[in-house]
């Protein structure tokens, strides 16, 4: 039990900034001078669709949205993006229904794998043989003339692997932006779909965000769920149903906090920072090792492995008394995983990097 903040690691649900907390508590009880939660008032009222329409027209600063893109604030996470994206644009094809994928670990094949109910989801480059520990170099990439889009992961959370450039393609880009979304500067014009759950790096479960090219709206299959037509969506300000409205909130209260960071261009210099600070810890040991090619390491999310690995346990449990949390790696890789989205401060990862020492020097 911890009678004060730790450093959380998770990867998703994840931490969050500690003012931004701080100041939702504040209103929980009285969000405005209404008397009540901004959980409590109706998601149609005044109040309500100011806070809404402010948070979207944050996130268009922070990432220089074009007024060609609508941003929609929807429900599902990523999987449901997986089969909405089919859904709104496999018609696009030239002949039937069909997507290009770059498969580079589990979230681009949980992609892949929902694509293919709705059409062919063709593999046109993969890393799988190399254990998801790189990226496909993109003269290798298999590109089809037929495709309606190219599907990518920009960082897959689980191995710890990043997109370090914008791949330039000539069908639409969709990117799974869930874990690196906000840390660093994209030109959003190089995108037709950008998407994500906001519980990694924006805010707390529930939201989803869905960034797209207005000239890819209208195109669903008929069997498409009103709720996942991202044209009708758009027309009703992401209100067909009720918003998940503490989840918009919320998120609203860290674009501002980003925004007084000195936005995104300043927060990924500050990512930059934390990331080299924990990899020249790995790369400088002899006891942690990284597996994944170096010209692709996450800055999002820190995998590295102990050469013996019967020290595992007793490396998490030493953590966890250091109060440096959830570091064990995803069940399907193993090994040890830092999360160190935005709103993880220098001083958690300096404690990491201290610990990973100490217990380093112990052995």
């Amino acid at each position: 039990m911890f009678d004060q903040r730790v450093y959380n690691f998770a990867p998703g649900p994840a931490t969050l900034p500690e003012e931004v907390l701080k100041q939702a508590a504040s209103e929980m009880l009285n969000w405005q001078g209404l008397g009540m939660g901004v959980m409590e008032v109706s998601h149609r009222g005044k109040a309500f669709m100011a806070c809404y329409e402010e948070a979207v027209a944050d996130l268009r600063e922070l990432m220089n949205i074009p007024d060609s893109y609508a941003v929609l604030f929807l429900q599902g996470g990523a999987i449901g993006m997986n089969a909405a994206i089919p859904m709104n644009l496999m018609p696009l094809a030239s002949k039937a229904p069909k997507a290009d994928f770059i498969a580079t670990g589990i979230w681009t094949e949980k992609s892949i794998k929902e694509a293919a109910k709705y059409g062919e989801a063709h593999i046109a480059a993969s890393s799988q043989s190399n254990g998801y520990t790189t990226i496909p170099d993109q003269k290798d990439w298999q590109l089809s003339d037929d495709a309606a889009y190219v599907h990518i992961c920009s960082n897959e959370t689980v191995g710890g692997l990043e997109f370090q450039d914008v791949p330039k393609v000539a069908k639409p880009l969709v990117a799974d932006v869930s874990s690196n979304i906000l840390s660093r500067v994209w030109d959003v014009n190089q995108f037709g779909v950008l998407f994500g759950g906001a519980q990694k790096n924006i805010g707390p479960a529930g939201l989803s965000i869905l960034i797209v090219r207005k000239d890819l709206l209208g195109h669903a299959m008929p069997i498409t769920p009103t709720i996942w037509d991202w044209a009708k969506q758009a027309e009703s300000d992401s209100m067909l149903n009720t918003p998940p409205t503490f989840s918009v909130y919320l998120a609203g209260l860290v674009f501002k906090w980003l925004k007084r960071q000195g936005g995104v261009a300043a927060i990924e210099q500050k990512n930059i920072q934390k990331s080299n600070l924990l990899y020249e810890c790995i790369d400088q040991s002899s006891l942690y090792v990284g597996k994944i090619d170096k010209r692709y390491r996450s800055r999002m999310n820190v995998t590295f492995y102990l050469q013996d690995e019967a020290l595992n346990d007793a490396f998490v449990a030493g953590a966890a008394k250091q109060g440096l949390m959830n570091i064990k790696g995803h069940k399907s890789v193993g090994g040890m995983r830092a999360s160190i989205y935005n709103a993880m401060p220098m001083e958690g990862v300096q404690a990491l990097v201290d610990y990973m020492k100490e217990f380093e020097r112990g052995q």
